[in-house]
Order: structure tokens, then C-alpha cells, then sequence
């Protein structure tokens, strides 16, 4: 997997962990309680699967597994991507990141910092959680905002051209984006239920999320990555 591939990988997972309810069906009242309910949020963890469409080559590429993504006091954030399908690992402690493809014995290591430099910078804006939706992107209801299922459907632009997103599309659970209203107290939920990234190449990336955990606690440890002996180390 390329370089530019990592970073937009990252990138459609972080989106997701930016996101909390919503307090209506106005769209500046979804935006303002999404901004601020991302505080609510310490930590995530929860399986996915992915449909990656490469334009170049006019092919799918599938994958599926377990993500894990938690906050740090240090305004930082540390994630863990295990692929079952494609076997392959993306880690990360907040400062490296390691991409580990073991059937091939090698692994990429990457500053955090490097990999989102320059036009990718939007994505490292909410990997250290100071990105804010408003702040970063255009945003409007898609078509009439509602699926076939009632769920709310963002369109997002970012502000500033980005090599890696040209558009993010967000499905948000109408009744968790609605709950909090009803009740009259918020707490931390996690609502989105997929999301669409294209890049300014014509790529699209799909992703949806299942058995999705909140603040449970996701322990430093399992940010934390140990190069097998044997691998070859390739530094970018």
C-alpha cells in the first residue's frame, strides 16, 4: 500500500471518531452539537469494514476488522487499526505510526507528523482532536438529508484543498442524533453509521461500523507496537 493510501485510510477513521450526537434536525444545531460533543468522547472501539474504489485501475479493494482510537491528555490521539481481511495492522501512539504487513515481513514507519504535512494537515487537525467541522469543512444536508432509513446524510468540503479528501459524506442514526432531544440530557454515543470519502484522484472509500463501544476504558498498552525480529523496517 502506498504512502498516500495510509493517510487516507487514517483519515476516513478518524473522521468517524470526530462525530457525537446531534440535537436536532437543524443543520446548525447538528453542527454545533457535533463540535461539542466530541469532547464527551475519550475513546472508541468497534469493528468495520471498508470498500476502497481505485479509479486508475478500475478496481474494489475489500477489508474488514477491529478499530481502536482514544484520546490522550497530551491533546494527542492513538488508534489501532487490525485488518483480519487483508492481515495487516496500521498503530499508532500519537507520534509514529507503524503499518505492519506481515505475509510480506515488512513494516512502514512514519513521523505523525510528516505523514499529514502540507495539504493533508486537516487530517492531523483531528487526530489531535482541535478540528472542528464548521472550522475545516463546507457543509449542507445531502439532498434532502434523510436515507431510506430516516438517518441524517451530511456533505462536507473541506475549506482548504486537500490531497487526500475532496469530499466526506456522513450517515448519521437519526434516532441517537434525535435522542438526547427527547430526553433533554446528552450523553456519549457514538452515531455514525458510514461514511464516503473521495480524494481529489476520483478514489472512493467506504466505510461502516458495527458492535461500536464507547469510553470503555481502551488501555496505552495497545497503542503501542513492537517490531518482530526478522521484518524489514522501511522509514518514510
Amino acid at each position: 500500500m502506498r504512502r498516500f493510501d495510509l493517510t487516507h485510510i487514517i483519515l476516513a477513521f478518524v473522521l468517524f471518531f470526530t462525530v457525537s450526537p446531534g440535537y436536532g434536525a437543524d443543520l446548525k444545531e447538528v453542527i454545533a452539537s457535533v463540535e461539542k460533543g466530541y469532547n464527551a468522547v475519550r475513546d472508541v472501539q468497534a469493528d468495520f469494514s471498508q470498500r476502497t474504489v481505485i479509479a486508475s485501475i478500475k478496481r474494489e479493494e475489500l477489508g474488514k476488522g477491529e478499530l481502536f482510537i482514544k484520546k490522550t491528555a497530551g491533546n494527542s490521539t492513538m488508534f489501532r487499526f487490525d485488518y483480519t481481511k487483508p492481515k495487516q495492522q496500521i498503530i499508532s501512539d500519537g507520534k509514529t505510526a507503524w503499518y505492519y504487513l506481515p505475509d510480506n515481513r515488512q513494516v512502514m514507519v512514519s513521523d505523525m507528523a510528516a505523514l499529514f504535512a502540507g495539504g493533508n494537515g486537516i487530517a492531523l487537525n483531528y487526530l489531535t482532536g482541535m478540528g472542528h467541522l464548521s472550522k475545516d469543512f463546507t457543509i449542507s444536508f445531502a439532498g434532502d438529508g434523510r436515507d431510506k432509513k430516516g438517518n441524517y446524510v451530511l456533505d462536507l468540503v473541506p475549506r482548504k484543498p486537500s490531497q487526500t479528501i475532496a469530499r466526506l459524506r456522513l450517515t448519521v442514526a437519526a434516532s441517537l442524533v434525535d435522542q438526547p432531544q427527547e430526553s433533554g440530557r446528552s450523553q456519549p454515543v457514538f452515531p455514525v453509521v458510514s461514511s464516503v470519502v473521495d480524494d481529489n484522484f476520483g478514489n472512493r472509500t467506504f466505510i461502516e461500523l458495527s458492535r461500536v463501544k464507547v469510553n470503555k476504558g481502551i488501555a496505552n498498552s495497545r497503542f503501542r507496537f513492537k517490531i518482530p525480529k526478522g521484518v524489514e523496517v522501511i522509514k518514510n
